[in-house]
C-alpha cells in the first residue's frame, strides 16, 4: 500500500502543496512501482498491464513539462526517485 500522506510531504513545496509536478510525478512513482509488483506475480493480469502503460505514459509527460520548465528540479526529482533519464530536450 501507498503512504500517500508521506509521499506528498517528503515532495511538496510548501504546507498545502498537493498538486505540483514533482508531487504528481512522485505519488505516480510509488503507484508505478506498487503495480510492478503485482505484475510480476500476476502474469495474465493484461487490465493490470494496461494500467501500468498509461501511468507510465502519464509519467513520461509530466517528466518531459518538468525538464522544460525547471530542469535542476528534474535531475533532483529524478536522482531522488531513481527514475532513468532520456536525452535532454534542447529547444
Amino acid at each position: 500500500m501507498i503512504d500517500k500522506k508521506a509521499t506528498v510531504q517528503t515532495h511538496a513545496k510548501h504546507e498545502k502543496d498537493t498538486g505540483s509536478t514533482a508531487v504528481q510525478i512522485a505519488l505516480l512513482t510509488a503507484r508505478i512501482n506498487n503495480l510492478s509488483v503485482h505484475l510480476t506475480a500476476n502474469k495474465k493480469d493484461k487490465h493490470g498491464q494496461r494500467g501500468l502503460q498509461l501511468m507510465n505514459g502519464q509519467r513520461r509527460r509530466l517528466l518531459k513539462y518538468l525538464e522544460r520548465t525547471n530542469y535542476d528540479g528534474y535531475i533532483a526529482l529524478t536522482d531522488q526517485l531513481k527514475i532513468r533519464r532520456g536525452q535532454r530536450i534542447v529547444r
